[in-house]
């Protein structure tokens, strides 16, 4: 049966070659006169980008501060230090030069701007209901996170370890460019990290209990087999235009709702993976494929149906048995982690394998002392987090 569903995506996509000359046209055409520049490292300087951003603002006669230093895993402390310049400074817009760290980041000075003397946090943890953000517009130079499209982000609370998000289409980018070349430069690891998170976005709206809405489940089968193509070669050459554009345009659509229409998200691996990611500051996309595939196993026997059917529409195995299908689809998921050399196992990363201890307090923190459900396929508990943690920690 056809689900109801709401679809909304005001951003205003500019893909191609050399479109980050144009982000000060897109600024200039929102009425905009005073921009906040984020940005993460020192890639975007050497590489000329930046410069090239701040020309295109200076030919709009559109007055803007820059500020670097947004790290992986972005921090909450960074955010509430830059809200208080964009104040003072009067930002209008807050744009966003990288990644998921940088868009995230500029969300929450967003938000935090346009709400001066509420802490952004309050908004975070639902303390306070968020009315008003200011604009943000972003230049993406990794594809993986999916927040140029996306209503949502991600802060990290350093001194608690807490990994948390917030979700409002107040702050869905304005306009979001996107150049493929942009992306050539990036470490592999990096490139890889991003591949499984965009991945990670379509199979955790893939898997939920709700089933329907054809057209969403056949958007999300195609999303995950042209990644999957494109990784391989992207792998093997990162210049490779055709296939960096295919990865950057399905980080996009991965993460703007369009995959998951009708439906509710499950995302219980991203649950897990932020306390990785929180405790540990292991990346994002590592802490994702090191847990789904004990994810997986535990959950898999509720629908073998579905399983087998991703198996099927996916991989292409050819199996009448659904149970069999289903497993032999869980490995090849976690053979093309590994083909990126990416972890599936929690002793595959620095972490390495932890303590029972360890493994019960990520539980509780993922459940807020098990006080609430966390998934959609199925709602689970500390206990049920534990015994995932259980089965992913090994080597």
């Amino acid at each position: 049966m056809m689900q109801s569903f709401v679809q909304y995506t005001p951003t205003k996509v500019v893909f191609g070659k050399d479109t980050q000359k144009e982000a000060g046209k897109l600024v200039s055409e929102l009425g905009i006169t005073k921009v906040f520049l984020v940005y993460g490292g020192g890639s975007v300087i050497r590489s000329g980008l930046l410069d090239e951003i701040k020309k295109s603002l200076d030919e709009e006669h559109i007055s803007y501060e820059e500020f670097g230093g947004v790290k992986p895993n972005p921090r909450l402390s960074f955010a509430r230090k830059e809200v208080e310049k964009a104040i003072a400074f009067g930002a209008e817009l807050i744009l966003a030069v990288g990644g998921g760290s940088a868009i995230d980041t500029a969300k929450g000075i967003a938000i935090g701007a346009a709400n001066p003397g509420t802490d952004i946090w309050e908004f975070w943890k639902n303390k306070k209901e968020l009315k008003k953000a200011l604009p943000v517009g972003t230049v993406l130079t990794i594809s993986a996170a999916g927040s140029e499209m996306s209503n949502s982000a991600v802060l990290t609370d350093e001194e608690t370890q807490d990994k948390s998000g917030i979700g409002s289409d107040l702050i869905r980018p304005k306009f979001a460019i996107m150049n493929p070349k942009l992306t050539y430069t990036l470490p592999k690891y990096q490139l890889t990290c991003g591949i499984v998170d965009i991945f990670m976005h379509t199979i955790e709206r893939y898997f939920t209990p709700v089933h329907g809405n054809e057209l969403t489940d056949e958007i999300a089968e195609g999303l995950m087999r042209t990644l999957i193509r494109n990784a391989a070669k992207a792998y093997e050459n990162q210049e490779d235009y055709d296939a960096m554009s295919e990865i950057m345009w399905c980080g996009s659509i991965s993460h703007n709702g369009i995959t998951g229409l009708g439906r509710p998200k499950d995302f219980l691996c991203h649950k897990l993976g932020h306390q990785l990611g929180a405790k540990f500051d292991e990346a994002h996309g590592a802490t994702l494929s090191a847990v789904w595939g004990s994810w997986a196993r535990y959950v898999y026997h509720l629908d073998e149906a579905r399983f087998a059917n991703y198996g099927r529409k996916v991989w292409n195995i050819d199996e009448e048995n659904d149970e069999k299908t289903a497993v032999a689809a869980i490995e090849k998921t976690e053979e093309f982690f590994r083909s990126l050399h990416m972890p599936t196992c929690l002793g595959d990363m620095k972490m390495g394998v932890q303590p029972d201890e360890v493994l019960k307090e990520m539980a509780g923190k993922a459940t807020a002392g098990d006080t609430m459900k966390v998934g959609a396929f199925q709602k689970m508990g500390e206990k049920e987090l534990y015994e995932i943690y259980k089965k992913a920690n090994h080597r």
